[in-house]
């Protein structure tokens, strides 16, 4: 039995949380939760966005799933979840983007991972401002050791699951010191995986190239900037952030999320949709080795979603947060 730290969120957060939970447990999924929170919720009621304990849990457990975070806004608080990938050195943001059958989109076949450097860039934290001048700098550090790990595991990853193809999305054209030595890493990188075929792309280029043909990329590596600008227009090209997987990745640490935000004008009501959550709890069962478990839940998930009565009412459907996890279970 595997102990994994939960952390439901807030907003829809604990809804979606509790219908991921109650899949797992009809499944018999080998895990047992141990609860921790974050966020907008953990700070009203005891003054702390990240708490001692969650902080304890993670380091214990080394694996967390974890529900849609709020941060305060305006009030000069750092994002949860930057703080929580640079401080676990979460460095690989992974994000599946795959054609479903019943989530209907303007596109087919798109079936692609974009890995996203998750600490450096321009979210490094490393800004200047001058109150005099009116002038606010935010540096973009972009470290070869950052570099090497990302590219490393874009193509560890292809080589495990047969991908064809690795793609680096850049700027080394503008960005002649940050951009180029990403793409060197990569191209240094790419000459240990002669069985893949590896090539670049500029930033603008493959914006253009996801909207026009996105089914002919398999595995995209990028900064991080560039990373979460791209993660979601692939969202997109699926069927939005309501229905893709996320994860961030580091050498002793991996907490997978809801990438769709906490949606406080629906919280409470029971209708807010599971799927990414459910998604991003199927990478994390991957990720444990229970890949039976995995299977069968993804299975009886991609049934339920290819009849648009069963699901959500984003989605066409007529089942709230619970039916919708009931209708999965129906099917394991």
């Amino acid at each position: 039995m595997k102990q994994v730290t939960l952390i439901p969120g807030d907003g829809i957060g604990p809804e979606i949380t509790e219908a991921v939970k109650t899949i797992f447990n009809a499944a018999n999924v080998p895990i047992t939760w141990e609860e921790e929170n974050a966020g907008q919720t953990t700070f009203d009621a005891i003054g702390e966005l990240i708490p001692s304990t969650l902080i304890a849990s993670l380091n214990k457990n080394k694996v967390a799933l974890k529900g849609p975070i709020t941060t305060p806004v305006g009030k000069g608080f750092k994002s949860v979840n930057v703080q929580l990938r640079q401080m676990f050195d979460l460095y690989s943001n992974v994000r599946p983007a795959k054609t479903t059958p019943g989530v209907n989109t303007r596109f087919e076949n798109v079936n692609s991972v974009l890995f996203r450097e998750n600490t450096e860039g321009l979210y490094s934290g490393l800004e200047i401002f001058d109150e005099r001048l009116q002038i606010a700098d935010s540096i973009s550090r972009v470290t070869r050791e950052g570099c090497e790990k990302i590219v490393r595991a874009a193509f560890e990853y292809a080589t495990r699951h047969g991908c064809k193809r690795v793609t680096a999305v850049h700027k080394a054209n503008i960005l002649k010191h940050a951009g180029a030595l990403f793409l060197s890493v990569f191209r240094e990188i790419a000459k240990d995986y002669p069985n893949l075929q590896a090539d670049d792309i500029i930033i603008d280029n493959m914006c253009m190239q996801l909207v026009v043909k996105p089914e002919q990329f398999d595995v995209i590596v990028t900064t991080n900037l560039f990373g979460d600008i791209l993660s979601d227009l692939c969202a997109g090209l699926v069927g939005g952030l309501g229905v893709v997987a996320g994860a961030n990745i580091g050498d002793e640490m991996a907490i997978f999320e809801a990438v769709h935000g906490s949606a406080p004008d629906i919280a409470g009501k029971g209708i807010a949709n599971p799927t990414a959550l459910l998604r991003s709890a199927i990478m994390m069962l991957h990720h444990l080795g229970l890949k039976d478990e995995a299977n069968r839940i993804e299975a009886a998930l991609e049934a339920t979603l290819a009849n648009k009565e069963e699901c959500t009412g984003d989605l066409g459907g007529k089942a709230n947060t619970m039916q919708f996890a009931q209708n999965i279970i129906a099917k394991l």
